[in-house]
């Protein structure tokens, strides 16, 4: 895929991180794209649904499944603003996605500091794409929560 629809679908990634900063919820967005066109999105929950498993991607991928009306995703790409956790990345590797496109590196819980074969064998990673834009989101988030 080109890089000025990549840009365009992390952005849309980070909308829905802006909404889940607005819910008070820790800056995390996420799209899945099938062909051009954005089939399931969606941002952190966790607080308002009292749910710890309601992560972006979680959300992204119910979203995207429902929309194509199956379970597995292998021509899709989801673009979320940080590294998925372990939990997210079992689901995308059950999922069978095509492709992850991460901006912001998690180095306490994302799933690169357990394992790398988390995911798919089959599923491509593209790590840091927009990375400044993605860190300054949660940064800048985790900075208003301690003052």
């Amino acid at each position: 895929m080109e890089y000025n629809m990549e840009h365009f679908f992390m952005q849309r990634a980070l909308a829905e991180a802006r909404a889940a900063a607005e819910e008070g919820e820790v800056p995390i967005g996420a799209v899945v794209v099938c062909g051009e066109r954005i089939v399931g999105k969606g941002h952190n929950r966790v607080e308002a649904l009292g749910d710890a498993t309601a992560h972006a991607e979680m959300q992204a991928l119910t979203a995207a499944m429902n929309t194509l009306g199956g379970k597995y995703l292998p021509e899709c790409t989801l673009y979320v603003t940080v590294e998925p956790c372990v939990m997210c990345a079992g689901a995308l590797a059950w999922s069978q996605i095509g492709r992850v496109v991460y901006g912001a590196p998690d180095p306490k819980r994302g799933y690169s500091t357990y394992s790398t074969r988390i995911l798919h064998p089959k599923t491509e990673v593209v790590a840091g794409f927009m990375q400044e834009a993605c860190s300054a989101l949660v940064e800048e988030f985790f900075k208003k929560l301690r003052r």
